[in-house]
């Protein structure tokens, strides 16, 4: 590693080794675990400029519409993808009619996903739609493996049944190509040597430091970076790109996930390859409140995709933390608060409606709504939703999942 290099990762913070235990008044974020001091959640302001992306602000979403001729998705208008890296660049490839594709992907830890993961793909459907491009979907069923007490056969099962949530979406077959780590990684040169490209361009300390990896953790977890960092360079899927190394890639995820890319970024310039550009989500809080990310291996924490209507309603009901009084009589008299109300939170997740979402908001704030209605709302929005997802998902054969799996050319564009 080139001495330059290694001023250049000391000046990112990405030498430091995180602290093993946040302080009680501080956030923590690492790509594995989430906590808040506040009931109000992360405090992004402060995550940005502690990770040194770019907030999104009103000028980059009038530059969007402009580019694109698309009114910006609610999620982008409200704030919950809030961060970027080098947006403008890929906004300049749109508009110069150049190639670039999306890559996002899904470590599956259970049989199902939650509500929560659904934010990056539906957010990254309706890029795919916008923009007209490819997309990647990556599923680390290898990093699975090595971080959760689960057998190989079972992450290999759980890769395929969130794959198959994933397609109930309706992401385009054309131009959508899904793979698992532990399946795909053998039958792609390309992809491999590009790892070992990556691996060679980051030092065991380094790695350490980005990640907070100790002496204890087994080595599968220090070469792990390198995989999730591969998608993001073209040339890993030559039966895409032909073996070009220089399109541009866009990745929208959570902003846990930007040590990975951060590294991989740093790392680019030497190999010849781009810099990803990426956009970042808040997290999607617990049914207990927003200290913490919900959690797929919590029931209690999450409404997964496969709960009944009932399950969904008893959830939200039992279980939705509440900015509500505790009698009826006070909130009358002191309102809601929203900004710590679970059900509020979540409409504003998936409420696409802004008048009625601000009138909710007015409207629990004064007292006039109590907490069993803002409930409702929420039950009444998503129900149908995931409803819909769940009949979806029943055409969505081993076949067809084959069929996204398999290593093909993608379209580029609707166009060709």
């Amino acid at each position: 590693m080139s001495e330059e290099l290694n001023e250049t990762m000391e000046a990112m913070d990405l030498t430091t080794k995180p602290e093993e235990k946040p302080a009680e008044d501080e956030d923590f974020v690492d790509p594995w675990n989430v906590t808040s001091a506040s009931d109000k959640g992360i405090d992004y302001e402060k995550l940005t400029r502690k990770f040194g992306s770019s907030k999104i602000d009103d000028v980059l979403i009038e530059r969007f519409e402009k580019v694109t001729g698309h009114k910006a998705h609610h999620l982008l208008k409200r704030g919950v993808f809030f961060s970027h890296r080098d947006m403008h660049t890929i906004l300049n490839c749109h508009e110069q009619k150049k190639p670039f594709y999306l890559y996002t992907g899904r470590g599956p830890s259970s049989g199902s996903m939650h509500m929560g993961h659904l934010i990056p793909f539906l957010f990254t459907k309706w890029l795919q739609e916008v923009f007209d491009v490819p997309l990647v979907i990556q599923l680390t069923d290898d990093e699975k493996f090595l971080w959760k007490d689960i057998k190989f056969e079972e992450a290999l099962k759980l890769a395929d049944e969130n794959a198959k949530d994933i397609i109930s979406l309706g992401f385009d077959k054309e131009k959508t190509f899904i793979f698992s780590d532990l399946n795909f990684i053998g039958q792609c040169p390309a992809f491999y040597q590009n790892m070992v490209r990556i691996q060679k361009c980051v030092t065991y300390n380094q790695v350490r430091g980005i990640f907070g990896f100790g002496d204890s953790d087994v080595i599968g977890k220090f070469s792990f970076p390198s995989i999730q960092a591969a998608p993001s360079f073209s040339s890993s899927f030559p039966f895409i790109f032909g073996g070009a190394k220089k399109i541009p890639c866009l990745i929208p995820c959570a902003i846990d996930q930007d040590p990975y890319f951060r590294m991989t970024r740093d790392v680019a310039p030497r190999l010849g390859f781009l810099k990803p550009a990426l956009i970042h989500s808040t997290f999607f809080p617990a049914l207990q409140g927003a200290k913490t990310k919900m959690s797929a291996s919590d029931p209690n924490s999450s409404i997964s995709l496969t709960d009944s209507a009932k399950m969904i309603k008893n959830k939200i009901n039992k279980n939705a933390f509440s900015g509500g009084q505790t009698t009826v009589e006070e909130h009358r008299r002191l309102g809601g608060n929203c900004e710590v109300d679970i059900a509020y939170q979540y409409l504003t997740f998936f409420m696409e409606d802004d008048e009625r979402l601000e009138t909710i908001r007015k409207d629990y704030t004064s007292g006039a709504m109590l907490t069993g209605e803002l409930k409702k709302e929420l039950i009444d929005l998503i129900t149908p939703l995931i409803m819909g997802i769940q009949e979806s998902r029943k055409t969505v054969t081993d076949q067809v999942l084959q069929e996204f799996m398999q290593i093909r050319p993608l379209k580029m564009s609707s166009k060709e």
